[in-house]
């Protein structure tokens, strides 16, 4: 078990280090000269002043070669150093720290929304498959899938401007006990319920066809139990592997959420960011992004000896 989880990890940070290296080569070579991009936008000659633009780079540190900034890069991160800020001069940290409670509240709480919700219905499909319970659960999941987070929140936001007076219309942030919240989980959970109902169902109908299975309900074993028992926790690997990897659909959904229903987190702050070519904001909202995802990766991995046992022997080559 011990040597499972050291093995994960140390192939986790070379893997860390592959993702900076390829954001930073993206943000260096695709996104254009940040400095020049954010003159252009500004009143008067001042974009065509290009003694201001290079004594504005070589201040920021921009004008080096690339292995020589991703270094020094680097060597900032180690010290939580993420630089500043080129159109406002606030610390990028100071930003994020800011940001990244509601970003966090609302993704975690929707990650154990979808669990809560969507495990218990995919039992309940996969053991009356092929029942009107499965299949009315099953559209549903269907047509919830259907429906993107950038699509379900405006027509919301719309359908309530139109029958709800402005001011009951909620928007902003206010905790997270708020509700407030409601409305912004309901659009960032719907496709992950989704994908989580069905992986369920067809794990539960995989596990119902094993032998100790038959051989527990041919004992007279109450189905409840039988489900609970021999049948829930093989079928929670796969589950909880979907749910390390919807945190991808929870971090781009949460972008367009934040944005219709005013929410201040890092999706919010990833799009002013991009409008205003502020380039070691963008840097930072996409590493930590990146970090996220393959950190619930790893959090995946560490849990399967928990689940099944066999799996530290199975992946550590024993």
């Amino acid at each position: 078990m011990l040597t499972y989880i050291l093995r994960r990890l140390l192939l986790w940070v070379p893997s860390v280090l592959l993702v900076m290296l390829a954001v930073y080569a993206l943000a260096f070579y695709g996104a254009g000269d940040p400095i020049k991009l954010i003159f252009l936008r500004a009143p008067g000659d001042v974009a065509y002043d290009p003694v201001k633009i290079e004594a504005i780079r070589d201040q920021a540190g921009l004008n080096r070669p690339f292995l020589v900034q991703f270094a020094s890069y680097v060597g900032n991160l180690v010290q939580g150093n993420f630089g500043n800020s080129l159109t406002s001069g606030r610390s990028v940290w100071a930003m994020i720290k800011a940001a990244a409670p509601v970003s966090f509240t609302l993704g975690v709480t929707a990650i154990l929304l979808t669990a809560v919700i969507a495990i218990p219905l995919g039992m309940v499909a996969g053991l009356k498959q092929n029942s009107r319970t499965d299949y009315v659960i099953l559209g549903t999941a269907v047509a919830l899938w259907a429906i993107p987070a950038y699509v379900a929140g405006p027509l919301l936001m719309v359908l309530l401007l139109m029958v709800l007076p402005g001011e009951a219309v909620p928007y902003g942030w206010g905790g997270l006990f708020s509700v407030k919240l409601i409305l912004p989980l309901i659009v960032l959970s719907f496709q992950p319920i989704a994908l989580i109902l069905r992986q369920t169902r067809a794990a539960v109908i995989e596990v119902m066809t094993e032998d100790y299975v038959r051989t527990a309900r041919a004992k007279g074993v109450p189905e409840l139990v039988v489900a609970l028992r021999h049948i829930l926790r093989p079928v929670l690997t796969p589950v909880v592997t979907q749910l390390g990897l919807i945190m991808i659909t929870i971090v781009n959904g949460a972008m367009f959420v934040e944005l219709v229903f005013g929410l201040p987190g890092l999706g919010r702050l990833t799009v002013s960011a991009l409008t205003n070519s502020d380039f070691p904001v963008i840097l930072a909202i996409t590493f930590i992004g990146s970090f996220l995802v393959m950190a619930s990766n790893l959090l995946v991995d560490l849990l399967y000896p928990l689940l099944d046992p066999r799996a530290s022997d199975v992946k550590g080559g024993r």
